[in-house]
């Protein structure tokens, strides 16, 4: 899923390697589809169509079109799209940031995966639950996947992926530490080598900030964009999902 604000992270080209890394994480996405198809129906049966806010290359689009008759996707990153088009042919897609979204249309089911974490503050939140909240149908059913709270985390924290696909071979480590003193904002700093025949051997460093909101921040933006919310666990979600709908939906 795309930042909705470029940075050194997001990069041109970096969607390539992204795609690769994220398929071999251990996600799995049609599991993710199937839950989120589940949680969606038990709410809402007759949803037909959905939004996916920050789709980035399109991992869960093309899992989520074998549950919904419409689906469409919306990044920042048109690299992003470009690649999520070809995973997903057919499908809308639309350039955008989540924070100003504004497609004109209603949906009967937003998702918004792995990307509030990139959201710099609060009222960004709100900002951003606001447009999401505008995109329901009366009866639309809203899942937004949270990341790490500021008491969970681990300054300092490392992580490493090593892939390899075909001749294809990357090898991606993260450092994650408290943002200049914030106790709740993070920055990741993520250098990556990767190498095949016909490229050699590169490498890259680049650095990304990161927001860990409390269930509070979540509860009080779904409340002010009229939506009545709660957070449920959710396998193989790790984090659970928050799941909202229009205050008053049958």
């Amino acid at each position: 899923m795309t930042a909705p604000v470029a940075d050194s992270f997001y990069r041109a080209g970096y969607p390539e390697v992204y795609d690769l890394v994220m398929r071999h994480r251990g996600r799995d996405h049609t599991a993710e589809a199937a839950t989120l198809a589940r949680l969606v129906r038990r709410r809402n049966p007759a949803a037909a169509s959905l939004l996916d806010v920050a789709c980035g290359t399109g991992l869960h689009l093309e899992h989520l079109r074998a549950h919904f008759a419409a689906v469409t996707g919306v990044d920042l990153s048109v690299e992003m799209l470009a690649r999520a088009g070809r995973r997903v042919p057919g499908v809308t897609l639309h350039e955008g940031d989540m924070r100003e979204l504004d497609l004109g249309a209603a949906f009967d089911v937003l998702v918004c995966l792995f990307a509030v974490p990139h959201l710099r503050c609060t009222d960004e939140l709100d900002r951003t639950v606001a447009r999401l909240a505008a995109h329901l149908t009366p009866g639309g059913v809203l899942l937004v996947e949270p990341w790490y709270t500021p008491e969970e985390f681990v300054p300092g924290y490392i992580a490493r992926d090593m892939v390899q696909e075909q001749d294809r071979v990357v090898v991606r480590l993260s450092h994650s530490t408290w943002l200049d003193g914030a106790r709740d904002q993070i920055r990741m700093t993520v250098h990556q080598a990767y190498a095949d025949p016909a490229g050699g051997i590169g490498h890259d460093t680049a650095t990304t900030e990161l927001t860990l909101f409390r269930p509070e921040h979540f509860a009080a933006a779904f409340a002010r964009a009229g939506l009545a919310a709660a957070h449920v666990g959710a396998p193989p979600f790790r984090w659970g999902l928050w799941i909202a709908r229009p205050a008053g939906a049958q």
